[in-house]
Formats: C-alpha cells, structure tokens, sequence
C-alpha cells in the first residue's frame, strides 16, 4: 500500500509538469529461484512429521507477475555425516520437488546439502536443522490499531536460554515475522499480532519455527520487500537477494533463493467476530 500511495503522490506532483520523462527498466537476465523450505514437526506424533518441498522456478521480467516453472531437473539432498541420498521427483505441481521416500528426516547436527542441476549447471547448499520451541497459548485480544478493524493475537512461548534463537513465526495466509531472543533470552515472552482484514470466525494456524542468524537476516529484507499485502515473501523479491545457493559450475550466473531446515511446531485459533 506504501507504493500506491508513493504513485499517487508522483501523479498529482506531475500533473502540472508538461515535460515527459521516458524512464527506461531494463530487465535482468533470468535466473534460477531456488525456495527450498522444510519443516519438521517432531512432537506431533510418534515419528516426526516433515512438510515442505523443492520449488524450482525461473526469475521473469519485473512487471510480470508469475515466474516460470522448472521442469525435469536433478533435485537430490545429501547427508554430509555419512553420504546417504535422498532424491527427489518433480511433483504434480510444475516446477515443485519431492522426496522419493518418506525416510527423508532431517536431524539435529547433521549438515544437509541440497543439490540442483538444471541445464548442465550444479546449484548447492548447505543447512542444518536449527531447533525451535513449543508455543505454550495462543489467545484472541481485543485490541486494534488504526482503523479499529483488525483482528489481535497473542502469542505466548518460552524460550530456551541455553541457546541463542531466531524464530520465524507463519501467521497463516502468507502472513511471516521474525523475531530473535536478544530481549527475552530465557524467558516466557508474549506479542501481539494484528490482522487486517476480518478472519469471520475463521480457523488459523500459527507456527514457530526456528531459523539461524542468517537466514533471519535473510527472511527480514523480503518480508520487508513484499510488504506483506497479500503478496507472498516467498516469490522472487523486487530486488536481488542472494540466499545460500551457490552455482559451482558457473558463479556468474548465480541463483536466487534459499535452502532451509526448520524444526517447527504449530497451534490452531479459531476467531470469534
């Protein structure tokens, strides 16, 4: 919304001006955008739980709106500790990779490196699965902010002081924040979340999941670029930001996108209008 306003603004100021100016956007070249995001959920049932996937796609012109999928590439992940394979197979969805078997579970200290070969070119990346905490409550407040509209949420955990954190909290409806313990290390901690729009007794499913400092880093500048207005931070960001992809065969032409492992757990709010 800041941008429409921004236009709006430039329209009034240029409407007295009776020069034209012709701005030109060059496009880049199209790129490779690696988002591959794992959640595992590992007090859920008696084996742990992991969702998440390999989304492959080609970075397009800045006006357009949808990237292109990428078919039929090589997607496998590798455990550094002793290098066993998972593969991975193109899904349903285009452009959408996953395991070959449901043994594919990631564990704590164990280094994990996702490859990609696309067009005779190797992409890697290394990660680890970072730990989380539970969430201990999740209420419905009733205070808002500016229009009096929205909808609160309050969002209690613990967090652990042995460790330093980064969590990334899923707000449901693409809806992301990230947060670090520098001010709570330790201890029982609560925030406020505020929906815009009216939920109308909907169902929402929050989760926490844990993230290192550099894919904190990360996941704050494209939150911050997507603005959350209903857009998801996930898709390609206006401007270019390197994740932890490397192209081992061309650095050149390297890759946009991250490889991420997260021990998540979640909790469900039903909203009461």
């Amino acid at each position: 919304m800041k941008n429409i306003l921004y236009i709006f603004i430039s329209i009034f100021i240029l409407a007295g001006c009776e020069e034209v100016i012709d701005v030109d956007l060059t496009d880049g070249d199209p790129r490779l955008v690696v988002d591959a995001s794992f959640q595992v959920f590992m007090n859920e049932s008696v084996t742990p739980i992991i969702e998440g996937g390999v989304q492959l796609k080609q970075s397009t012109p800045f006006f357009d709106e949808e990237n292109i999928p990428v078919n039929n590439a090589e997607v496998f992940i590798t455990n550094l500790s002793n290098n066993s394979r998972i593969n991975f197979i193109e899904s349903s969805e285009p452009g959408f990779y996953i395991p070959d078997t449901e043994e594919f579970i990631p564990d704590f200290d164990i280094s994990y490196q996702l490859t990609v070969i696309v067009n005779n070119e190797t992409y890697v990346a290394t990660a680890e699965l970072i730990p989380t905490v539970p969430i201990d409550a999740i209420e419905q407040g009733d205070g808002t902010l500016f229009d009096g509209n929205e909808t609160e949420v309050i969002v209690f955990f613990t967090d652990d002081g042995d460790r330093d954190d980064y969590y990334l909290f899923d707000f449901d409806f693409n809806l992301f924040l990230g947060s670090e313990d520098r001010f709570y290390q330790g201890e029982s901690f609560n925030f406020s979340y505020f929906y815009e729009d009216g939920l109308d007794n909907r169902n929402v499913t929050i989760k926490i999941l844990g993230i290192d400092e550099n894919y904190y880093n990360y996941i704050n500048l494209v939150i911050e670029q997507s603005e959350q207005d209903g857009g998801n931070p996930f898709q390609t960001p206006p401007a270019t930001l390197k994740g932890n992809i490397i192209n081992t065969t061309n650095k050149d032409n390297y890759a946009l996108g991250y490889f991420n492992l997260s021990e998540a757990n979640r909790s469900d709010i039903t909203i009461v209008e």
